[in-house]
């Protein structure tokens, strides 16, 4: 198990549900923490909560809707600390379409600003560093939605992700730097509403196993509730021995 203690992760979309929940998990592993949400009040409470645990905490806000405060923040970020992990977390899921053939042009932009360009931006930005050095983590959050044409934004939004993350996984072989998708589950979150059937805690440990496997594999596709209920090392020896 790859150790983070003393290493930086940066969580996009930490205010609340699983961004918060991950950034508790890594902070508890030893990592300090870039924080990423629209406001910086909305990290606040949280950050001071983390610092008390021992780790550095740096907050920063944009809203990634906005393609012109994308490269502003990854600016903030680099200049606050060295990047070891990227949690890709933000998104948005706009509001299921009330008939099928009738998908928003503003949601499908929306989403795709959100859910894909941001995200593409951010590795673009993070990921070069990370290879000059030999070491990183990339977690790229996509959804195992399928069969919901109600939802096609967010759908194809995350098609999107899960399509970037295998196709770089080849060039990342032998580089130390992986890059994997992790499907949070079902949450009963601001995004997954308030009938999903998970706890939002129910995200640990699994989210944090592609942080911490050591294996140099890239492209795996990662569910969280596939090791919900079990301690951190039982989910490591299952990821190593699905």
């Amino acid at each position: 198990m790859t150790s983070l203690h003393g290493k930086w992760s940066f969580v996009t979309g930490a205010s609340r549900g699983v961004g918060a929940h991950l950034a508790r998990g890594l902070a508890q592993l030893g990592s300090n923490l870039v924080l990423h949400s629209r406001d910086l009040s909305h990290t606040a409470d949280l950050a001071d909560r983390l610092r008390a645990m021992g780790v550095t905490v740096v907050t920063v806000a944009a809203e990634l809707a906005d393609p012109d405060q994308v490269e502003p923040l990854l600016d903030r970020v680099q200049a606050a600390a060295q990047i070891d992990i990227l949690y890709n977390n933000a998104a948005i899921q706009v509001a299921k379409q009330s008939a099928l053939w009738q998908t928003s042009p503003t949601d499908l932009r929306r989403s795709l600003e959100v859910n894909l360009i941001s995200l593409v931006r951010i590795c673009d930005r993070l990921a070069p560093p990370m290879l000059a050095r030999g070491w990183g983590r990339i977690i790229n959050l996509t959804s195992g939605i399928v069969d919901q044409p109600e939802q096609t934004a967010y759908a194809v939004s995350k098609a999107g992700v899960d399509k970037f993350v295998r196709d770089f996984a080849p060039k990342l072989q032998g580089t130390g730097v992986q890059m994997n998708l992790l499907d949070p589950g079902w949450l009963r979150t601001d995004l997954g509403g308030p009938n999903a059937p998970g706890d939002p805690a129910s995200v640990l440990p699994g989210a944090l196993v592609p942080a911490l496997l050591d294996n140099g594999e890239s492209g795996r596709f990662f569910r969280a509730q596939d090791y919900a209920g079990l301690s951190l090392d039982a989910a490591l020896r299952k990821a190593l021995n699905p």
